[in-house]
């Protein structure tokens, strides 16, 4: 059921928005974000107006991205290739193709990674958000 929802919104999403995209590579291993698309939502997340963006990221064989938050719920989806992923204290997991994951509003996304040596991994992620966001990942400071 979650697969089938994620696959609606993100289709959903992608039709209603007339075809914002943007390709983020500032660095040569940063790892590849593709804004597929941005949705006012008629839900309030928090009490605040809200936007449903959905973005693609491309991880190289044993990229990963630096710990961060998200301010809203996160939904995503393994298109291709593996996915680890660890949000707060909890365990790494191996996500694979068709699996899916959730992230609650804020927590600390502290392990995104492709952990093949040989093949790119592809995620699709949902991201509700209040309207007025800054950036919907939200880098986590350094601890000394």
């Amino acid at each position: 059921m979650i697969k089938t929802l994620l696959l609606v919104i993100a289709v959903g999403v992608s039709v209603c928005i007339s075809g914002i995209t943007q390709d983020r590579h500032n660095e040569k291993d940063e790892v590849k974000r593709r804004l597929l698309s941005a949705k006012d939502i008629v839900e309030k997340l928090d009490g605040k107006d809200a936007m449903a963006s959905t973005v693609e990221l491309i991880m190289e064989p044993g990229q990963s991205s630096k710990p961060h938050r998200h301010p809203g719920p996160v939904f995503g989806y393994i298109l291709e290739g593996e996915y680890e992923w660890a949000i707060d204290d909890l365990p790494v997991k191996t996500l694979k193709v068709g699996e899916t994951f959730y992230e609650p509003t804020g927590c600390l996304h502290r392990v995104s990674k492709n952990p093949s040596a040989r093949n790119k991994a592809r995620v699709l992620a949902v991201v509700l958000h209040p309207r007025d966001a800054k950036q919907i990942a939200i880098p986590e400071p350094r601890k000394e």
